[in-house]
């Protein structure tokens, strides 16, 4: 049997194992998927010497912290310079990003192409894989952040005529995630319209806060059960 898995902090809110389990069951592969919570990434080595496992995915926070512990890096994952898949080829661990596929996916659904401009919330791992995907296609883009540096404009300077002029708004923070259901990022949602469309990377809640609100003012929203699945596939190639 063989044996992957995904680490991260905390991962109640993940729907991974469910996944892959059901896809191996479905398919007759003789394979299972687990969660991996670790409080420290330092802890990588120590977590795979007790579970070896033939790949695995990574999430919140360890998306950019891993890379040090990595052996070898895919072109694009260098690009982006954020891990979600790992390969481990020969006893090395290869990083991969396959968050572009699946934000990619989600883009094209977005029709965030040459000539929109685009809001991205977050600047971690995942904004990252947007803001590559985003510059693949050719759509300026704003980082948005909490504190001045390595982002474009903090929310306290993000005006209502700043998010009426991007019609693609993309949070890429876990704000409202489970359980904290009931958070939103902090943005002037009533410049928000019927032009705007708004993607969420959250997948669970299934509607966060951001998109009922963005919905509540107009808006086509989607969240990220596309690019959960999308990415998931691409890790699958990766790993079979």
């Amino acid at each position: 049997m063989r044996h992957f898995g995904l680490i991260g902090r905390s991962l109640g809110h993940s729907f991974s194992a469910k996944f892959f389990n059901g896809k191996f069951r479905a398919e007759e592969i003789d394979a299972d998927y687990q969660l991996f919570e670790m409080e420290s990434i330092i802890r990588l080595g120590e977590l795979l010497g007790r579970n070896p496992l033939d790949g695995f995915n990574v999430t919140i926070p360890y998306k950019e912290s891993i890379i040090p512990y990595l052996d070898d890096l895919s072109d694009t994952a260098r690009e982006v310079g954020a891990v979600n898949c790992v390969e481990v080829r020969e006893g090395k661990l290869i990083g991969h990003n396959t968050d572009v596929q699946g934000i990619e996916a989600s883009l094209h659904w977005l029709e965030a192409d040459e000539g929109k401009r685009a809001l991205v919330l977050g600047t971690g791992g995942a904004s990252k894989a947007v803001q590559y995907a985003l510059k693949k296609r050719g759509v300026e883009y704003t980082v948005v952040l909490r504190n001045e540096g390595k982002g474009d404009v903090t929310y306290e300077r993000l005006t209502a005529e700043m998010i009426a002029e991007h019609k693609v708004i993309i949070n890429a923070t876990p704000v409202g995630m489970h359980p904290n259901t009931d958070e939103a990022p902090a943005i002037d949602y009533t410049a928000i319209g019927a032009e705007h469309r708004v993607l969420d990377l959250i997948y669970n809640p299934k509607e966060t806060e951001f998109l009922r609100r963005a919905k509540e003012q107009g808006a086509q929203t989607m969240n990220g059960i596309l690019m959960l699945q999308t990415q998931a596939i691409a890790s699958w190639h990766i790993w079979k």
